[in-house]
């Protein structure tokens, strides 16, 4: 699958690149090219930094010139966090992404370019570019190391190419909760409710019952985090000391419990 190519000029700092690499691999991107790089990327620093990434480092290309780096892609990317007084296509890295998916489907070379640590990419770098990336971020703190801005455009990219997996709630081994099993939970916490008094007013009793029953009807219970409340009814509406947990399972429905077991 065609991917964006990593370019890094003029890396100061191995750890720097070795971070790169490690972002890099955490979405599936494995080829890193340096410009004049004044680091090694296989020094120890670098490797350890890379936290098992070392395939991206020893696959890295270098070049003394930004226009050999670029010279086998199609179009290429500037990252820059400054204002610029140039002409051109200004994206943030969700948009980037967008567009790098299009050079995916028409299988074309693309690559992203990133500076310097301290001063970043030059205007005449940034010149050789189809577009600018820029990363969104708090306009009073908006620095951002090389690695971290490297993540941002891979994971930007790399969710272009998944299928993100649909919200869902993880129920454990428990089966959902039946309308049953939850009004029975209903009818025990009413009952100790009438028990303490809480139902101070009798006409305003079936609005506070019905606040109850949508209160616990908007979540998806487990069989067994029901049994798990009706143990702490039972435990909560007797003296200090004196465990009911029986008597809360023993006043359920009739029907047997598809899990059995205490409540925890």
């Amino acid at each position: 699958m065609s991917q964006p190519v990593i370019i890094l000029i003029e890396t100061q700092i191995a750890q720097n690149i070795g971070t790169t690499a490690r972002a890099m691999a955490n979405f599936g991107l494995t080829k890193l090219r340096l410009v004049r790089p004044f680091a090694d990327p296989l020094s120890k620093e670098a490797r350890a930094l890379a936290a098992g990434a070392d395939d991206v480092l020893e696959h890295a290309e270098i070049f003394d010139r930004v226009e050999d780096a670029l010279a086998d892609l199609h179009c290429a990317y500037a990252t820059t966090a400054r204002l610029r007084d140039m002409v051109g296509l200004h994206m943030t890295p969700r948009q980037a992404a967008e567009t790098m998916h299009r050079h995916v489907l028409e299988n074309t070379r693309f690559g992203v370019l990133f500076g310097p640590e301290r001063a970043g990419l030059n205007n005449e770098d940034v010149a050789l570019c189809t577009g600018i990336i820029s990363v969104p971020v708090n306009p009073h703190f908006s620095s951002l190391n090389l690695a971290q801005t490297v993540l941002l455009v891979a994971y930007e990219f790399y969710q272009t190419t998944i299928e993100t997996p649909k919200l869902h709630l993880k129920q454990g081994e428990s089966d959902f909760a039946t309308k049953g099993e939850l009004m029975g939970l209903f009818e025990h916490l009413e009952k100790e409710l009438d028990k303490a008094g809480y139902f101070r007013t009798a006409h305003k009793r079936p609005k506070m019952v019905r606040s109850i029953h949508t209160m616990f009807s908007r979540v998806p219970f487990t069989a067994q985090e029901v049994r798990t409340l009706r143990g702490i009814v039972a435990d909560l509406s007797k003296p200090k000391g004196i465990s009911s947990h029986k008597e809360a399972l023993s006043s359920q429905s009739d029907k047997p419990d598809r899990k059995k077991g205490l409540p925890e």
